[in-house]
């Protein structure tokens, strides 16, 4: 879809509006948590699973019938926090043992007691929220690997895939550091490596696209006992979806979040409550996010192109020139020479 700029700013205020709207009380959520961990890990789970995509598009391997999808059911979800324990696990991110991660949930103080987002060191995160009856409802966060992804139409130099499969993957390789795919993720998912000053990477959920590959589901899904979490098919995960809440009257509310949001996700989410109150944003639309940035970026991507490199060379020729002049004013002043 082409976007002239006056619909392009258009939208893009109503975008930013909703966000504005939306987003504050998951922004206060945030601030009343500890800070996330900013620190590099030496994390190679983005690269390894990069690697593996390139490779099997060298071999022209046929893409799946349909992209993949996870449903989270958080009715069902105990808190256990057994996924996180996996995913660090299988990511090679720091991990300690799986008896106090399921500890937690029954600790005071307890990691519940604050708000946390996936950061470096771990790339999904379960929180607590409470309905306004008192009971406690566990939501897991993680990438949502959307079908339209902001980061991939964000990226500059294109350092993200949406593959055949539905994980949204990154290549460090070719990534400016820029961040601009961490201000355009709608979920709020991608963390950076602030504290690495030499090879700081963006770092998130890969949806485990090295085991969806094998035939194997995602660690987090594998682990959960608690039923919280099924893979499969998207549309049979959607179709999954429906058919709970239609087989559970009034247990859930009617709507499946991530089936229409920004254009649809991967991940896909069902609840007993009001989504607003457990921490999802609302008001996000249905409109894919790249359509409101399209055209815009590209105008960007051309001027690196096209614009970028006249501004180059101009800086180049500025500086030698001043470099020249005052190399002539040295030595007429006899400057730079030593004693005649």
């Amino acid at each position: 879809m082409k976007l002239n700029r006056r619909e392009f700013l258009k939208r893009l205020g109503a975008l930013a509006g909703t966000l504005i709207i939306a987003k504050p009380s998951i922004s206060q959520a945030y601030s009343k948590g500890e800070a996330p961990s900013i620190y590099a890990t030496g994390n190679k789970a983005n690269e390894k699973v990069w690697k593996i995509y390139e490779e099997r598009k060298k071999k022209h391997l046929p893409p799946p019938e349909e992209p993949y999808g996870v449903l989270i059911d958080i009715s069902k979800c105990i808190g256990c926090r057994r996924c996180e324990w996996a995913c660090n696990e299988w990511n090679k991110n720091p991990n300690r043992p799986l008896k106090e991660f399921e500890a937690s949930v029954h600790q005071k103080p307890s990691v519940f007691d604050k708000i946390r987002r996936p950061h470096a060191g771990n790339f999904t995160v379960v929180n607590r929220f409470y309905t306004k009856d008192g009971i406690p409802l566990y939501v897991k966060k993680q990438c949502m690997h959307c079908i339209h992804p902001a980061c991939y139409s964000a990226c500059l130099v294109e350092a993200y895939r949406k593959t055949p499969e539905g994980p949204v993957i990154y290549n460090k390789s070719v990534c400016l550091g820029c961040r601009y795919c961490m201000l355009a993720c709608p979920f709020d998912i991608p963390a950076y490596e602030y504290y690495d000053p030499i090879t700081p990477q963006i770092t998130k959920c890969t949806m485990c696209y090295d085991r969806i590959v094998e035939g194997k589901v995602p660690a987090c899904v594998e682990i959960c006992t608690a039923g919280a979490l099924t893979f499969g098919k998207r549309s049979e995960i959607i179709k999954l979806a429906w058919d709970r809440i239609g087989n559970n009257p009034g247990k859930y509310v009617p709507y499946v979040y991530g089936e229409k949001e920004v254009g649809g996700t991967s991940w896909l989410y069902i609840s007993p409550v009001p989504f607003e109150e457990v921490g999802f944003l609302t008001e996000i639309g249905e409109t894919p996010i790249p359509e409101y940035s399209d055209s815009f970026l590209f105008a960007v991507k051309l001027f690196e192109v096209v614009g970028a490199w006249p501004l180059v060379f101009g800086a180049y020729y500025q500086i030698s020139r001043s470099r020249k002049k005052k190399q002539s004013i040295n030595e007429e002043k006899g400057e730079g020479h030593g004693k005649k």
